[in-house]
């Protein structure tokens, strides 16, 4: 038999990936969403998507990189197009300093020389003399992935309601004895006084001349930035983080960082077509760590910051886990 419905808001990977555990799990789920599309107005749309627990633990709480290794067999399982090849982290010569410090702050890798580096990508031969390789790390295209997310709740028969203009007045009218999980992002600072927004921003370009099979980052010596291979010769390159929740276009010296960076990387990169500018804004707790947290009712799951993909799947597993127990003692914020 069905257990209780469920109501789920917002199609991002946060509540797509909370569809999916709590259809698996044999909850009725319903998914609503505000936007006519799927990603429509969605930070996930603009995401890298790369699952890095162990390159994100040289920069972040060492948490991300805890929960998040158990997200690359969710999403080997989820979604098929996952791409388990590993990432590199490399520095120009004059950042070598900057490798080290890295690799200090992290685990899970090996040093690699300029020969097994063009090995792993041949297009980068000669390119550094040194680097990191994670091997046990992985990506995938974010918009595929939520294509695919969505696909696997339609084969469940879960509805996702597209175009609702007020998500939480309609289902919590609907759903008077149900669940309701939130998961929209920025847009639940209507519950969530503490909850902001970072700005990102990424660019998309084209380049058929050069071939990379895994994510690369490259230390910089203020944000960090990476490109991640997305087929048919495109390339995703981000991502700014500004303490900005101002909703505008990419920023000149954005762009010029984003350009920069993948010059830096290949000077081929100087002849690609830019295919898309994009910039959204990621919502964040004050720790920078998701929550799960109860408020008049809801259960919210937010705050995944710019690690959407690589922490939603462990989101989802603590939403369904604590509407499997029922636990009444549930405290109000349940931190990462």
């Amino acid at each position: 038999m069905k257990r209780p419905a469920i109501y789920v808001i917002g199609a991002g990977v946060a509540g797509l990936s909370c569809a999916v555990e709590l259809s698996a799990r044999g909850f009725a789920v319903e998914v609503v969403e505000r936007a006519a599309a799927l990603g429509e107005g969605a930070c996930s749309w603009m995401a890298g998507g790369m699952l890095a627990p162990w390159c994100e633990r040289a920069t972040t709480d060492e948490a991300v990189a805890r929960l998040g290794v158990p997200s690359i067999d969710w999403w080997r399982r989820h979604f098929p197009g996952t791409v388990c090849k590993g990432s590199l982290v490399v520095a120009p010569a004059r950042d070598a300093a900057d490798l080290t410090r890295f690799a200090q702050r992290t685990e899970r890798f090996d040093w690699i020389d300029g020969d097994r580096l063009g090995d792993l990508e041949p297009d980068l031969a000669g390119r550094f003399r040194r680097s990191l390789f994670f091997p046990d790390e992985a990506h995938l295209d974010p918009r595929k992935a939520l294509a695919g997310l969505a696909a696997t709740l339609a084969a469940r028969g879960v509805p996702i309601r597209f175009g609702t203009t007020d998500a939480g007045t309609a289902t919590r009218s609907k759903a008077e004895a149900s669940t309701v999980v939130d998961c929209r992002g920025l847009a639940a600072r209507d519950r969530l006084a503490d909850l902001r927004g970072v700005r990102g921003e990424m660019m998309v370009v084209r380049i058929r001349e050069l071939s990379l099979s895994r994510p690369v980052r490259l230390l910089h010596p203020r944000i960090p930035l990476y490109i991640v291979p997305r087929g048919e010769g495109l390339f995703m390159i981000g991502a700014t983080m500004i303490e900005s929740e101002e909703r505008r276009g990419v920023s000149l010296r954005s762009a010029v960082d984003l350009m920069n960076a993948a010059y830096t990387l290949h000077p081929a990169f100087g002849e690609a077509e830019i295919v898309e500018l994009g910039s959204d804004l990621r919502p964040a707790f004050p720790d920078n760590l998701p929550q799960l947290r109860h408020v008049d009712g809801v259960l919210h799951a937010n705050g995944l910051f710019r690690h959407g993909f690589l922490l939603a799947p462990w989101l989802a597993g603590e939403v369904a886990a604590s509407l499997e127990t029922k636990d009444e003692d549930l405290p109000e914020r349940r931190r990462a």
